[in-house]
């Protein structure tokens, strides 16, 4: 994927304001305010000036704006130089540029109903 998403389907556009909850197919870019539970679809690109407070589900997200919410993504999160976060981030993938500023905790994997504790401490038992 690309820094960029030039295919957007669909377009919160800067001065927008949008509340209340979204679901859908394809690519939204949201360069103004959405506010809500829950901001669900395939794709998601947040411009400088997108600012979202709500939950975030996707399969791939490029954030270059501010978000105040948690993050869940199947494929990849993608963090440019100007993107504030504060919440948490779930992903396979995260890819984070020189800038970022982001106060949250990261889970990384591929499969999110395993139990990463038991996985990783089983990991360190030293055999004898």
């Amino acid at each position: 994927m690309s820094n960029r998403i030039t295919n957007t389907e669909n377009i919160i556009g800067e001065g927008s304001v949008f509340e209340g909850t979204i679901k859908l197919k394809g690519t939204l870019r949201i360069d103004g305010l959405f506010i809500g539970k829950q901001l669900a679809m395939e794709h998601i690109l947040v411009g400088k000036s997108g600012r979202i407070k709500s939950e975030i589900c996707a399969d791939s997200i490029v954030i270059e704006g501010v978000i105040l919410g948690n993050i869940f993504s199947k494929i990849r999160v993608m963090l440019l130089p100007t993107a504030k976060i504060k919440g948490n981030i779930s992903t396979p993938e995260l890819i984070i540029q020189n800038g970022v500023i982001w106060d949250g905790h990261c889970t990384i994997s591929t499969n999110s109903s395993i139990n990463i504790d038991e996985i990783v401490n089983n990991s360190f038992k030293m055999t004898s």
